[in-house]
């Protein structure tokens, strides 16, 4: 059996980009996957379609700045599955792009409530479930933005940074226990969030030519990637999508490629 096939896997954010990449992905794949976003049409529509291709999946409608509603994911998912082996934090946000001076305080703050506490959220809720059937893995996706700050992303960059810190938090806590917690920064991808920053005109990010993002499935296939033993190495860290190594350990070209 593979590291994916047979896997219950709880994915956020899943109505685009990366979390359907991965979705759609990981079923192909043999997972169980439960879809979760704010947009429940939308993940109702890609788990249909995971069905009639002949996988499994659950659409769950779920806001993760409320633990009452991730927890109620979480209930889900072991209702319909019977348990809980994976969890990819990926629901995030970057908007509003503004300098510090000038952003909301309010707006900022709901970013916080996406970025940080909803995966906070998805590790209280899901960790407690693995425990239960001897361990499981927790993927939290990051970003470059954890570690360097950018002109209009206060918002961004504190709140990556602060989901980096849970990754370590995290794996120092559970680790021995049998939970792998591991993060993914992919680097810049093509999904409608790249179309927000171009938009802005703030910061070098926005320049870049939409055609140098890599796509979300290599994002999905790394997903895959460090739900196996490939990613043992790189658990209480941040594996980077950025470098010619993590590139080729997934089995990518390389960045001269």
């Amino acid at each position: 059996m593979s590291a994916v096939e047979g896997k219950r896997v709880i994915i956020t954010g899943a109505s685009r980009g990366i979390g359907e990449a991965a979705a759609r992905l990981l079923a192909e794949q043999g997972a169980k996957v439960v879809l979760a976003a704010r947009g429940g049409e939308a993940i109702k529509k890609i788990a249909e379609e995971i069905v009639a291709a002949g996988g499994e999946a659950s659409a769950f409608p779920c806001d993760v700045s409320s633990y009452t509603a991730v927890a109620a994911l979480v209930k889900h998912t072991v209702d319909t599955f019977g348990g809980v082996d994976v969890l990819v934090n990926n629901a995030g946000v970057i908007e509003p792009i503004a300098p510090l001076i000038e952003s909301d305080p309010e707006e900022w703050a709901k970013v916080v409530d996406i970025n940080i506490k909803g995966v906070y959220y998805g590790m209280r809720a899901a960790a407690p479930e693995m425990l239960k059937v001897g361990g499981g893995t927790i993927i939290n996706i990051s970003s470059g933005a954890a570690y360097a700050p950018l002109d209009g992303w206060s918002q961004y960059c504190t709140t990556k940074a602060g989901a980096l810190m849970l990754t370590r938090s995290g794996h120092k806590e559970l680790g021995d226990k049998g939970i792998r917690v591991v993060g993914l920064s992919p680097g810049t991808v093509a999904t409608e969030m790249q179309v927000a920053i171009k938009s802005s005109g703030i910061n070098p990010v926005s320049k870049l030519d939409f055609s140098v993002h890599i796509p979300a499935e290599w994002v999905a296939k790394t997903i895959a990637f460090l739900m196996g033993p490939g990613g043992d190495e790189y658990l209480g860290s941040d594996f980077s999508l950025k470098t010619n190594e993590g590139r080729m350990a997934v089995g990518f070209p390389g960045l001269d490629g």
